[in-house]
């Protein structure tokens, strides 16, 4: 036999299995009350990100009238679930498995439980509200949370890393991280690999444990399929939420012109191809979803292993998740 026999043992107990089934129950209660549906959509699927900094797992499929077509494991629902909105579903909420390659880590697995949600009609700071009233409900019967915090991501760079991350130079980067905790060969990292590091370690262990902070405006450059705010074009309508410095969620006031939205995925397909990464088909069904009209909405990914690690006081992903990549 290879490996530990032990290894067929789960890793998390049964508390955390039954408290997992309860946050399930709570979670679905609040979208219930306020009239989101739930929805289902394709783990598997012949579209899917292009995003140079994910890399979706892929099989090839033989089925009857696809054979031999390469298939991908979603690293999130977003493309299907949103040409379901285009479809007219209204607003809409999954809970489901995703997959990313190369990630392994205290908080990350290749296959982990991630919940996003679409509100069509809304904007992005009342969807930012939405969540954090989403994470207070759902952690409220293990630790009492001070009431949520908004800032602007410009605000934290400039009070803890002391940089303007719209105005600072590539040379003025490099030296910011340089002069960090972690001193690391620079060569090799783009603008914003230098702000994610100089964010990550200066600005994230500001966070309070005992409060939801939502932070938002986005260097346009971080865009991903978030539109850009019409009034300071260099930022994004994107947030992150955060308790302590556990990332929960991303979200977007989400981007509806298909011409751009084209140009974005070409971009990300050309950075995919200058670093050797494989090379996904440009998702030709989402787009279309787009040319026929997507509906003014605002969405967000939460990771919901995280905020149950949160709830249970846990010390990484393993604590949570029956079986992690290792004894799968």
């Amino acid at each position: 036999m290879e490996g530990d026999a032990a290894d067929w043992r789960p890793t998390a107990g049964p508390i955390a299995l039954q408290r997992r089934a309860a946050m399930l129950a709570r979670l679905r209660a609040f979208f219930g009350e306020r009239e989101v549906l739930e929805v289902e959509t394709p783990l598997l699927s012949a579209e899917t990100t292009l995003d140079p900094h994910l890399e979706p797992l892929s099989s090839r499929v033989d089925a009857p009238g696809i054979d031999g077509r390469r298939m991908y494991l979603q690293t999130s629902p977003e493309l299907a679930m949103k040409r379901l909105l285009a479809a007219g579903s209204g607003s809409i909420y999954q809970v489901c498995k995703a997959f990313r390659g190369g990630e392994r880590g205290r908080w990350h697995n290749p296959e982990f439980t991630i919940l996003e949600w679409y509100r069509v009609g809304w904007d992005v700071h009342r969807l930012m509200r939405e969540v954090a009233a989403l994470i207070e409900t759902l952690l409220a019967g293990s630790r009492r949370l001070e009431p949520a915090t908004y800032v602007g991501y410009a605000d934290l760079m400039r009070r803890h890393a002391g940089i303007d991350p719209h105005e600072a130079s590539i040379r003025a980067l490099r030296r910011a991280v340089a002069d960090g905790p972690s001193p690391i060969d620079t060569s090799g990292l783009d603008r914003d690999d230098l702000l994610s590091r100089l964010f990550g370690e200066r600005v994230e262990p500001r966070f309070a444990p005992d409060r939801v902070t939502v932070v938002f405006d986005y260097p346009d450059s971080q865009a991903a399929m978030a539109q850009l705010n019409a009034s300071d074009p260099r930022t994004a309508e994107r947030f992150e939420a955060y308790v302590g410095d556990i990332e929960l969620a991303n979200g977007y006031g989400e981007l509806r012109d298909p011409t751009e939205q084209r140009q974005r995925l070409e971009h990300d397909l050309a950075s995919r191809r200058r670093t050797g990464r494989p090379l996904p088909p440009v998702p030709s069904r989402f787009l279309a979803a787009l040319e026929s009209g997507l509906p003014p909405c605002a969405g967000v990914a939460l990771g919901f292993d995280r905020l149950l690690g949160l709830e249970l006081g846990a010390g990484g992903i393993d604590e949570v998740i029956s079986f992690p990549i290792e004894r799968g």
